[in-house]
């Protein structure tokens, strides 16, 4: 705590136990309130969109901890993502819960819980305001926008991420508190404060901005830059506590190059190329704008917001108009009221990596991107409301209430906010019934309803975004592999080809394109499909054992048996691969072969009934 200079010693021992036991039941308090308000999030399914490639498909995080996994974790770049300590709780939940739902569901409330009490007392500590500090913490608790956040399974990295985060910022006051008397325990503190840093970016690489905020935090509360000086004794301190940050500076340079290397090694920057850089100006500030009117009035939250690439151009005048006052404001405010500058820029600062400045994916904002940068706007809340109240001279009592209302509302729509994911489909409709024109979220509904075999209705979700967006190649591919599926190879095929007008090289749309053409035995346009296929994926092994297909309804056994070994040596333990192959060398003349491949399928896959026939035919015993 940062305690005037005036206070004896006697003073803090007789306020410490009330005060610790003050502490201690506002913590107690808000963990009790926000685990009543978030507790249906524990019997909530897994949600199809993410939550498949970082859980219930992931067969690194199935398997649990083991130090293959563990390195794995390290070394992958999957889902465009360097983010290994993720991956390790995600494996942590299996070992403590199994592989259902409830437990990475819990384990994100239960990080939700400490981030809340980490947050009360950090500014407990930093600014000695109690209730001021507990009410910013019950905002950051109860508030809708944090919901996705705390209910998506795939957004472990951000509660994961906040909570080193909160360590760290932790620890800095506790650094600043024990340099002030020259306590030789300072520099332990500013270790863990790095250490905490680097924790918080190999969960995800959030909060790189960091470092920034410590700047925020010297200005206001720590009070290290001091007004009454003059400009060349301000221009060493500020010299010395940038000095002072630069390895934190440094670890954040690493984690966006890193960043930055793996999401353009996973295709993800290719939505960069895609939206021009006025447009992701434009969207910028029109989020910035988004999020504020979410903040003070938060309906209508959905998962996912589709990207409108034509923002009116009043709407982009109005943002960029009240981003600038809001930041002239805040500046010209900062010597009354420090905390504005301090509580404006938190936001401002912690919110651009995710404001789209740098495009990744197509999403323009996201709920979940608000989860560290509104404390802030609740620091400029909270802390301007008790400023007003002092002024007014409003009772106590009165405020309590205003407060309690405030809370309740807050808590009434996150409850609410919850049940929304209760599993894909009701996800999906409330963000369709709530943002019109939402294409992605079209989309996922699609994709869930074809899941479970819902064919005219993932038809319908598909034709409702094609309405909206004729052009998108993925969706197109889905589309056309929907219409494969129900039988309609005809249109699936226009469909394909449509989606390969706008992606000419995409292998896959290649290789099911040439999977509709052999249904129509169109077999030497399917033939050419899978070449252009494997000219842009060499090493696509479906597409070898495609092309192997072709070329044996062709009777062209020499190159299909070349195409099927192929396959096998891309994929070794495919018992498809290995069976082709077989029927390929009996077609060669190569029997012992054939029947070498046979034993391994029916090996890979003992049940194969059409295997047994062709080891019998070839005079082979079955194995039991």
């Amino acid at each position: 705590m940062i305690l005037s200079k005036h206070q004896s010693n006697a003073d803090l021992e007789s306020k410490f136990p009330r005060t610790l036991f003050h502490t201690a039941f506002i913590s107690l308090l808000l963990v009790v309130i926000t685990l009543a308000v978030y507790w249906p999030v524990t019997s909530c399914d897994f949600i199809g969109y993410d939550d498949p490639e970082y859980f219930t498909n992931n067969s690194h995080v199935q398997e649990g901890l083991t130090w293959h996994n563990v390195i794995w974790a390290f070394t992958t770049s999957d889902q465009c993502n360097w983010h290994p300590l993720t991956w390790l709780s995600y494996m942590l939940d299996v070992e403590l819960f199994g592989k259902g739902p409830a437990g990475p569901h819990f384990t994100n409330l239960l990080f939700h819980l400490a981030n809340t009490v980490l947050l009360f007392l950090l500014l407990r500590r930093l600014t000695a305001a109690q209730w001021r500090s507990a009410f910013v913490a019950a905002l950051f608790a109860l508030h809708p926008l944090h919901v996705e956040s705390v209910a998506w399974i795939s957004e472990r990295k951000d509660v994961l991420s906040a909570f080193f985060g909160m360590l760290s910022l932790l620890g800095y006051a506790q650094y600043v508190e024990k340099s002030r008397v020259q306590n030789p325990r300072f520099k332990v503190f500013y270790g863990l404060t790095l250490f905490f840093f680097a924790m918080s970016l190999l969960s995800k690489p959030m909060l790189v901005t960091l470092p920034f905020v410590m700047l925020l935090l010297d200005w206001w509360p720590l009070k290290r830059v001091p007004i009454d000086k003059n400009s060349a004794s301000q221009r060493s301190i500020l010299n010395h506590l940038l000095f002072e940050k630069w390895p934190f500076f440094l670890l954040s340079a690493v984690s966006c190059i890193v960043t930055l290397i793996v999401q353009q090694k996973g295709g993800a920057m290719i939505a960069l190329a895609k939206i021009s850089t006025t447009v992701r100006i434009e969207n910028a500030f029109v989020s910035y704008a988004r999020y504020l009117g979410k903040t003070l009035y938060p309906m209508n939250l959905a998962t996912p917001y589709p990207y409108f690439k034509h923002c009116p151009l009043w709407q982009v005048g109005l943002a960029m108009l009240l981003f600038a006052c809001l930041c002239i404001i805040a500046l010209r405010l900062g010597r009354k009221f420090p905390f504005v500058p301090t509580g404006w820029f938190w936001f401002v600062g912690t919110m651009v990596p995710v404001i789209g400045l740098i495009q990744v994916g197509s999403q323009p904002m996201a709920d979940r991107y608000t989860y560290m940068p509104l404390i802030g706007l609740f620091i400029v809340f909270v802390w301007g409301a008790g400023e007003l109240c002092a002024r007014w001279h409003l009772s106590k009592q009165v405020i309590g209430v205003v407060a309690t209302i405030i809370l309740a509302v807050s808590a009434l729509r996150t409850h609410d906010q919850v049940r929304y994911w209760k599993n894909s489909e009701a996800l999906f409709r409330h963000a369709i019934a709530v943002i019109k024109n939402n294409y992605p979220a079209y989309d996922f509904l699609g994709i869930h309803f074809a899941s479970h075999g819902q064919m005219a209705e993932a038809i319908d979700c598909y034709l409702k975004f094609l309405k909206i967006c004729p052009d998108d190649p993925d969706v197109l591919y889905n589309f056309g592999n929907i219409l494969t599926r129900v039988g309609d190879p005809d249109k699936a095929i226009d469909y394909y080809r449509h989606a390969l007008q706008i992606t000419p090289n995409q292998a896959d749309i290649l290789n099911n394109l040439g999977v509709a053409l052999v249904s129509r035995k169109q077999f030497d346009d399917a033939i050419a499909c899978y070449n252009r296929a494997l000219q842009s994926r060499p090493d696509y092994a479906d597409a070898h054992n495609n092309l192997g297909a072709a070329l044996f309804a062709e009777k062209r056994f020499d190159e299909a048996a070349r195409h099927y070994r192929e396959a096998l040596r891309l994929t070794p333990n495919d018992p498809r691969f290995c069976a082709n192959l077989g029927d390929a060398l009996v077609q060669l003349g190569q029997m012992a072969e054939a029947a070498k491949y046979y034993q391994e399928a029916l090996r890979l896959k003992p049940d194969d009934k059409r295997t047994k026939t062709k080891l019998r035919a070839l005079g082979m015993q079955i194995p039991n």
